[in-house]
C-alpha cells in the first residue's frame, strides 16, 4: 500500500532496553520500518522516527524511559515531524501505557508486544493523530513471516517459542508476553537453514524457557527433537540457546547437548535462589538439591562446560540465613558468572502483596557480598583456561581496544587477543594467556576459518 512507503528519504533510530527477546523484536521492527522506506540514523538527532523498546522485568529500566523520554522533548519541539513511538513488555502493561500517554505528550505512539505485525499501520495512525495512538491488545497476533533486519551477519537470534506459562511470583513476564506458543518446527528449521547459507556461523534459539518448547504442538515434538534437527544442518558451526527453567530441565537434553557436536557447551541455568524458602515464595518449582544434582548431571556428562545463572538478592522476607544459604549454592555449584539483582517490585504479581522487611541498605551488602564471591569463583575457573587452546568466534574489534580483537569460546567467555585486520565471523584458535573475573587474554594459534 502506497501510503504505508512514507519513510523515504527519512530516517529511524531504535533503542532497546532488557533481553535478547527485546534485541530481535527490535531487529524485526528495523525490518519493518526499512520496508516503509526509512533507513538507519546514526543519532537520535537526525532521526525522523525513534521507538524505545521498553522492558518491564525491573524497576531500573522503567525509570529509564522516562529519562530518554524527557531528553526527547527538546528534539520533539525543534522537528515537529519527528515520530516517537514507545513499545515493548513495559506498554504492554495497561497502567504504565496510559502513565506514558500521560505524562509524555511528545509520545506519538504506544504499543504492546503483540503489536508488531501492525506497526505500519500504527505508525501510519501516528503521524496523523493529534491525540497518542495506544495499541496494547492482549491478543497474540502471529508472527510467522515478518521481516528482520539482523545486527550482526554470521550470529542470529531465532525464537522458539513466545511467552511463559509459569507465573514466577516475583515476574511481569507471562503478563506482558503471554502464554506459552512454540513455532512450528519446520519453520525454525527452514530459517537456520537460510541463515546458515547466507554465512552466519551461529544462532541462539530464544525463549523465556526453552525447555518448554514443543509442550503445546500437537506432535509431541520437544526441545531436544529440535536441536537435534538443527544439529544435521551444513554450513552452521553454532547452538546456543537460553533461557533453560531448573524445573524440566531433563537429563535427555542434557544427553542431546553432550552429544551433538555443534551445540555450545554452555547452559544458561537461573537460580535465584539458594534457600528452598524462598524458592517456594517464588513459585519457581524446584529445591536448592534439585538444582545442584542438576549442574551436577550437566558437569558430569559434558566435559568443560560452562554454567551461568541469574540470581535476585533481597526477595520479600529473606533473612540473613536464606542469602547464606544463597551463597552455599554459589559455593557449591561455581557458576562460570551469575547477573545479580536485587529484588524490584512488578506491579500485579503475586510477590508484589508480600511484606519486605530489609532495608535497601542491606540489599545492597548482600549483592556486594554475593559479587565478591562470584568474582573470587570466576577468576579460579578461568585461571584454568591459561596455557589452553579455545575455538573463538570472532564478534569484532574490542570497544575499548583497537589494536585487540574480541570474541566468544564454545563456553560463551569474552576472549580479548591482537590479531590482523577485522576478523569478525572468523572462528580462530586462541591461547589463553592471561585470567581475569570477566574475560580472557590471548594469542591466535593459526589462521582464521
Amino acid at each position: 500500500m502506497q501510503h504505508l512507503h512514507f519513510g523515504d528519504g527519512k530516517k529511524y533510530m531504535i533503542q532497546t532496553l532488557g533481553c535478547q527477546m527485546n534485541d530481535h523484536d527490535s531487529e524485526v521492527m528495523a525490518a519493518i520500518v526499512e520496508n516503509m522506506g526509512y533507513l538507519p540514523a546514526s543519532e537520535p538527532g537526525e532521526a525522523d522516527l525513534i521507538i524505545i523498546n521498553t522492558c518491564a522485568v525491573r524497576k531500573k529500566p522503567e525509570d529509564k524511559v522516562a529519562s530518554m523520554l524527557g531528553k526527547y522533548n527538546a528534539l520533539k519541539d525543534s522537528k515537529k515531524d519527528l515520530i516517537i513511538a514507545v513499545g515493548g513488555c513495559m506498554t504492554q502493561q495497561k497502567n504504565s501505557a496510559l502513565y506514558i500517554k500521560k505524562r509524555f505528550k511528545q509520545v506519538d505512539l504506544v504499543f504492546g508486544t503483540h503489536a508488531l505485525p501492525r506497526l505500519p499501520e500504527l505508525l501510519d495512525r501516528a503521524r496523523h493523530n493529534k491525540e497518542t495512538v495506544v495499541d496494547i491488545e492482549e491478543n497474540y497476533s502471529p508472527r510467522e513471516g515478518l521481516p528482520v533486519s539482523r545486527l550482526s551477519i554470521y550470529q542470529a537470534w531465532v525464537p522458539i517459542i513466545y511467552g511463559c506459562n509459569n507465573y514466577c511470583s516475583y515476574c511481569v513476564v507471562p503478563y506482558v508476553r503471554g502464554y506459552e506458543r512454540s513455532r512450528n518446527i519446520k519453520d525454525i528449521i527452514e530459517e537456520v537453514t537460510a541463515l546458515a547459507k547466507n554465512g552466519y556461523k551461529e544462532i541462539t534459539l530464544l525463549g523465556q524457557n526453552v525447555n518448554s518448547y514443543g509442550q503445546d504442538l500437537p506432535d509431541n515434538t520437544s526441545f531436544a527433537d529440535l536441536l537435534v534437527e538443527l544439529n544435521q544442518i551444513d554450513d552452521l558451526a553454532r547452538i546456543r540457546f537460553m533461557t533453560s527453567h531448573p524445573k524440566d530441565l531433563s537429563p535427555g537434553l542434557i544427553d542431546v547437548v553432550a552429544q551433538n557436536e555443534k551445540i555450545c557447551e554452555h547452559f544458561h541455568l537461573p537460580l535465584q535462589s539458594g534457600s528452598n524458602r524462598i524458592l517456594e515464595m517464588m513459585n519457581r518449582g524446584y529445591t536448592r538439591e534439585h538444582y545442584l544434582e542438576l549442574v551436577q548431571v550437566i558437569k558430569d556428562s559434558i566435559q568443560e562446560v560452562s554454567i551461568t545463572s541469574d540470581i535476585i538478592v533481597g526477595f520479600p522476607g529473606e533473612t540473613e540465613t536464606d542469602f547464606l544459604e544463597t551463597l552455599d549454592v554459589l559455593t557449591e555449584a561455581r557458576f562460570d558468572s551469575t547477573f545479580a539483582f536485587i529484588y524490584s517490585p512488578r506491579k500485579g504479581t503475586a510477590a508484589e502483596k508480600l511484606k519486605d522487611n530489609n532495608s535497601y541498605e542491606e540489599k545492597e551488602k548482600r549483592l556486594q557480598t554475593l559479587n565478591n564471591l562470584q568474582q573470587r569463583i570466576a577468576i579460579e575457573l578461568n585461571n584454568l583456561l591459561v596455557g589452553q587452546s579455545c575455538e573463538v568466534l570472532v564478534e569484532g574489534t574490542s570497544k575499548s581496544n583497537p589494536d585487540l580483537q574480541t570474541g566468544r569460546t564454545r563456553t560463551n567467555k569474552l576472549v580479548h587477543f591482537p590479531g590482523p585486520g577485522d576478523l569478525s565471523g572468523k572462528i580462530v584458535q586462541v591461547l589463553i594467556t592471561e585470567a581475569r573475573a570477566w574475560n580472557l587474554l590471548g594469542e591466535m594459534r593459526e589462521e582464521p576459518q
